[in-house]
C-alpha cells in the first residue's frame, strides 16, 4: 500500500516538474583543423545532447557560445545539426505549454517555437541565447543560430537587436502547475552593456498575472568578473525578483549554485565543456546539470562530462624545488634542469589519464585514453644573480609528440619582475618584452591593440574608435569586406559633410574634417555602431558578376539629400522577363506585425490570445504592480482601422518624374510593336473553348505573368494594389 502510495505522489511531483539541462559555451569548432584535438568540441556537445535524451528532460538551455567562430564552418554545422536531429526529433509530445506571445520571443521567418509547429516532431525542445563568439554579423545581421531556427531544430530567443536599448521579455511556459518565465540575454560587448544598465535603458518585462507564482529563470552571457572598470556585468544590475541566473562566458565550471544575499537570487556558472586555453580555470573538471523546478523550488543535479580530454595543470618556482635549488650557481645544467622538468611532465600525464579511467564505464575502460593536455608553468627567476638555463619551450615540448594532444606548448617560462613596463617619450606605458610573451592572441581584445596604437598618431578623416572595432570584425569574425566597407563608408561620410556646408575655404577643410571625425566617433560610442551608407538602387545593366557588388561601389553611395530624394522619387526599372515588358517598382511598404499561430500542433491549445493588429500595446512593466488577465499586455482596441481592399481595376501607369515617362513609353513602345509582330490581330479562341476575348494591348498594360491562361481574381488585384502603392 505504501508503495502504490509512492509511486502515485512521486508521479503528482513529475507532472508538475520542469526538468531542464543546462549548459553553456560548448565551441564547437574549436581548433577543428588540428589532427588530434579537431573533434573534441564536437563530440562534448553530442555527449551533452545524448544526456539530455537520456535522462528525459523536458528542454535544453543553452548559455551562448554554441559555435566557437562566427561563421562555423560546414562540418561543425554539420555535427550539431546531426547531433539536434538526433536527439531532439522523436514523437513524445513535449509537455511545455508556451503562454506568452511568441512573435515577442522569436524573430524571423518562423516566429514560434519548434515544437509547436504542425510539421516538425519535436521532443526535446532546445533554447539558445549567442555569446560573442557566434553573435550575428554581416549582411542581414544573421547569426549561426538563425540557420538553425528557420530549420527547426533550435529557438533562438533573447536577442539584443539595440544594444543601447534593451528590453527583455520572458518565454512563458508551464508545466501542470510549475509557471517558468525564461529571461534570455545574448551577448552584448560589456563595456557597452554597463553604461546601458547605467544609463537605465535596460527594461524588464513580467508576467501580468500572478507573478509569484512564477520561477524566473535568466541566462546571460558576460564577463562575470571586474577584468577592467566597466568590462563586466555586475550582479547587482540584474533585477531582485529572479530566481536563477545562468551565467555563460565564463569557462571556469561553478556548477553548485550560490547565493547572492544581496539580490536574493542564485548563480550557477556551468562552465564550458572543451578547453579552449590551458589557464587554471579550464583544468577543473567540466559539468553540466539538471536542473528540475517544482513550483518556485529548484534542484540541481550535476553530471560530469566523460568525453572531455583530460587536462592536468601544475605552476613551479625553480627556486623553492629542493632538488635544483642549487643549480642556478653552476655551469652547463641544462640537462640536468631538462631530466627534472621531463619527470614532472610524466607525473602529470600518468595523473590525467588515471583521472580519466576513474570516470568512464566499464565498457569504455578498454579504449585507449585520449592523449590529455599537459601545462607546467615555470618561474625560472634565479636568486642571489645566478641564472637557470633553460631549454627552448617548442623543442622541450616536442620531447612528448606521442603522450600529449598539445605538442607545441605543454612547458611556459616566465620572469617574475618588480615592474612590468616600462615609459617611452610619449608618456605611454609599454609592457615589457616576458610580459608580452606570456599573452596569448586569444587574450588580447584587438581594439585594445588598436586604440594604443592609434593614440600616438594624428588621424584626420578615420574615426579611431569605429576603427578598431572594424579590424575586430576582420579578425575576429571573418568579414573580408569590413576594412574596405569601414574606409569606404568614412570617406562617403566625410564627402557629405563638406557638400552640405555652404562655403568654405581651403584652410578650413582639416577644421571641417575634424569636426566630421568627432560626430562620428561620438555616434559610435553612444550608439556602439558606425553610420551605415545608404545605397541608391542598382542599375539594370549592371553585371555583379563582372563588375563586383553595387553596395561595394563607390558610386553607389548617396552622398547629399539631393541625391536620397531622387532616389526616393524614382522607381527602380526591372528587367524584363520572358515576354513581358519592364515593370516599375515602387519600394515597398513595410510588412504588417504577423500574428502568432494558432497552436494547433499535436492537440495544444492557445492559452492568451492577443490581437496582432495592434503592433503599440500596452505592455506590464517589473515596476507596475498591476494585476491583469493576460499576459505582457493589456487588450485594447487596434490601433489603426483595417484598411478595405479595394476592388479590382484595370492597371494604369504609375506616376513618376519628369524623365520617367518617356523612359517608360520608349519601353513600351519596343515592348508593344514586338508584341504586335509577334502575335495575330484577331482574337483567337481558348483551348478549353471558353471563348474568352483577349484584352486590347493598348488599354491594359501587359504584365510578366500573362500567359495563355487568365489570372485569378485575387492575384489580378494584388498586383494592381502594388501598382497603385
Amino acid at each position: 500500500m505504501t508503495t502504490l502510495l509512492d509511486s502515485s505522489i512521486n508521479s503528482a511531483v513529475a507532472a508538475d516538474t520542469i526538468r531542464i539541462l543546462v549548459a553553456t559555451d560548448s565551441h564547437v569548432g574549436y581548433n577543428e583543423r588540428d589532427h588530434i584535438r579537431g573533434d573534441d568540441s564536437w563530440k562534448s556537445f553530442h555527449e551533452v545532447m545524448c544526456l539530455a535524451k537520456d535522462r528525459d528532460v523536458d528542454m535544453v538551455l543553452l548559455g551562448g557560445d554554441l559555435f566557437h567562430e562566427n561563421k562555423p564552418s560546414r562540418k561543425s554545422m554539420y555535427q550539431v545539426m546531426r547531433s539536434l536531429r538526433m536527439n531532439c526529433l522523436g514523437d513524445k509530445p513535449c509537455q511545455l505549454e508556451v503562454l506568452s506571445d511568441m512573435t515577442e520571443n522569436f524573430q524571423g521567418a518562423f516566429n514560434h517555437v519548434n515544437y509547436e509547429d504542425p510539421d516538425i516532431n519535436i521532443s526535446m525542445p532546445v533554447f539558445s541565447i549567442h555569446g560573442n563568439h557566434d553573435d550575428p554579423s554581416g549582411e542581414g545581421h544573421f547569426a549561426a543560430l538563425d540557420l538553425l531556427q528557420v530549420s527547426g531544430l533550435v529557438n533562438y530567443f533573447g536577442r539584443t537587436p539595440e544594444s543601447d536599448n534593451i528590453q527583455i521579455k520572458p518565454v512563458l511556459l508551464q508545466k501542470g502547475n510549475t509557471k517558468l518565465a525564461l529571461y534570455g540575454m545574448s551577448n552584448v560587448r560589456d563595456e557597452r552593456l554597463f553604461r546601458t544598465f547605467r544609463d537605465g535603458k535596460v527594461k524588464f518585462f513580467q508576467p501580468g498575472t500572478q507573478k509569484e507564482d512564477w520561477f524566473n529563470l535568466m541566462t546571460v552571457h558576460q564577463n562575470h568578473h571586474s577584468y577592467t572598470e566597466t568590462g563586466y556585468l555586475p550582479e547587482n544590475f540584474l533585477p531582485e525578483f529572479l530566481d536563477l541566473v545562468i551565467w555563460g562566458h565564463e569557462h571556469e565550471c561553478l556548477i553548485d549554485p550560490k547565493y547572492n544575499p544581496e539580490m536574493n537570487f542564485h548563480v550557477m556558472q556551468p562552465g564550458s565543456s572543451v578547453a579552449t586555453s590551458l589557464m587554471p580555470g579550464e583544468a577543473v573538471p567540466k559539468h553540466v546539470a539538471i536542473l528540475s523546478l517544482t513550483g518556485r523550488d529548484f534542484k540541481v543535479e550535476p553530471i560530469r562530462l566523460k568525453t572531455i580530454r583530460p587536462f592536468k595543470m601544475k605552476e613551479i618556482v625553480l627556486a623553492d624545488e629542493k632538488e635544483i635549488k642549487n643549480l642556478a650557481k653552476r655551469q652547463d645544467h641544462r640537462a640536468e634542469l631538462t631530466r627534472y622538468l621531463m619527470g614532472i611532465v610524466d607525473e602529470l600525464i600518468d595523473e590525467a589519464i588515471e583521472e580519466w579511467r576513474e570516470i568512464q564505464d566499464e565498457d569504455e575502460l578498454e579504449e585507449e585514453p585520449p592523449k590529455p593536455l599537459i601545462r607546467l608553468r615555470v618561474e625560472f627567476s634565479a636568486p642571489g644573480g645566478g641564472h637557470y638555463d633553460c631549454e627552448n619551450p617548442q623543442r622541450f615540448s616536442n620531447r612528448f609528440v606521442e603522450k600529449v594532444a598539445n605538442t607545441n606548448d605543454i612547458i611556459q617560462f616566465y620572469c617574475k619582475k618588480s615592474s612590468t613596463s616600462r615609459k617611452v617619450n610619449n608618456a605611454a606605458e609599454i609592457p615589457e618584452e616576458s610580459v608580452l610573451a606570456q599573452l596569448a592572441i586569444d587574450s588580447v581584445r584587438i581594439e585594445k591593440l588598436v586604440r594604443e596604437f592609434l593614440e600616438a598618431q594624428n588621424l584626420t578623416i578615420l574615426p579611431q574608435n569605429s576603427f578598431g572595432d572594424a579590424v575586430s570584425e576582420f579578425v575576429d569574425k571573418g568579414e573580408t569586406h569590413a576594412m574596405e566597407n569601414f574606409v569606404t563608408d568614412s570617406l562617403v561620410n566625410q564627402h557629405k559633410h563638406l557638400m552640405s556646408l555652404d562655403q568654405t575655404e581651403e584652410e578650413d577643410l582639416s577644421a571641417a574634417w575634424e569636426q566630421n571625425r568627432l560626430a562620428e566617433e561620438a555616434h559610435f560610442a553612444q550608439n556602439g555602431k558606425r553610420t551605415m551608407r545608404k545605397v541608391k538602387p542598382k542599375p539594370i545593366t549592371w553585371d555583379s558578376d563582372d563588375d563586383g557588388h553595387w553596395a561595394d561601389q563607390p558610386i553607389a553611395a548617396i552622398v547629399s539629400e539631393d541625391d536620397e530624394q531622387a532616389d526616393d522619387d524614382d522607381d527602380v526599372v526591372a528587367p524584363a522577363k520572358g515576354r513581358g515588358k519592364a515593370a516599375t517598382v515602387k519600394k515597398a511598404a513595410a510588412p504588417a506585425k504577423k500574428a502568432a499561430p494558432a497552436k494547433g500542433g499535436r492537440g495544444r491549445k492557445k492559452v492568451v490570445e492577443e490581437e496582432s493588429e495592434d503592433e503599440d500595446e500596452d505592455i506590464v512593466m517589473v515596476d507596475s504592480g498591476e494585476e491583469d488577465s493576460s499576459l505582457f499586455v493589456k487588450p485594447s482596441a487596434p490601433s489603426r482601422a483595417t484598411t478595405k481592399k479595394p476592388a479590382p481595376r484595370k492597371a494604369s501607369p504609375v506616376k513618376r518624374a519628369p524623365a520617367a515617362p518617356r523612359r517608360r513609353a520608349a519601353a513600351k513602345s519596343q515592348t508593344q510593336s514586338r508584341l504586335d509582330f509577334s502575335q495575330p490581330s484577331f482574337s483567337q479562341p481558348k483551348a478549353n473553348g471558353a471563348g474568352k476575348k483577349m484584352k486590347d494591348l493598348s488599354d491594359d498594360e501587359i504584365d510578366d505573368d500573362d500567359d495563355a491562361f487568365e489570372p485569378a481574381p485575387s492575384s489580378a488585384t494584388v498586383r494592381s494594389t502594388r501598382s497603385r502603392r
